[in-house]
């Protein structure tokens, strides 16, 4: 490994587009694992533009992020639910839906979660 690595997520490794062109998922590979950029269209919903490729009720993936631009909804399975903006930190555990909140796209990097996300099951 190298003492400085750049890379920019506008080259990544691998880009998977959300069904309905609502978004994507922009992949880098590091040797410390998967670190994702989503891009959340406004009306992008978990359970109509990825559930359909994860092929499951809710998202399984465990999240740690950061909320770089828009706003999110995130709603567990049990009913606890929050909203997330610029410069939150956001850490959820699978059994989720989400969608995005207004008229902007919101921009989420995650270092955990986005590995096998939004991946055709």
């Amino acid at each position: 490994m190298t003492g400085i690595v750049r890379r920019s997520f506008d080259k990544a490794d691998e880009t998977r587009p959300f069904e309905g062109d609502m978004g994507r998922l922009d992949l880098l590979t590091t040797e410390r694992g998967p670190v994702g950029r989503a891009v959340f269209e406004p009306g992008w919903k978990w359970s109509e533009h990825v559930k359909p490729l994860a092929g499951t009720d809710s998202c399984q993936a465990s999240h740690v992020g950061y909320v770089v631009s828009g706003r999110i909804h995130v709603v567990m399975d049990s009913g606890e639910e929050d909203d997330f903006g610029p410069g939150d930190f956001m850490e959820v555990t699978p059994g989720h839906d989400a969608w995005v909140v207004g008229d902007e796209p919101c921009v989420a990097l995650d270092w955990v979660g986005f590995g096998d996300y939004a991946k055709s099951s």
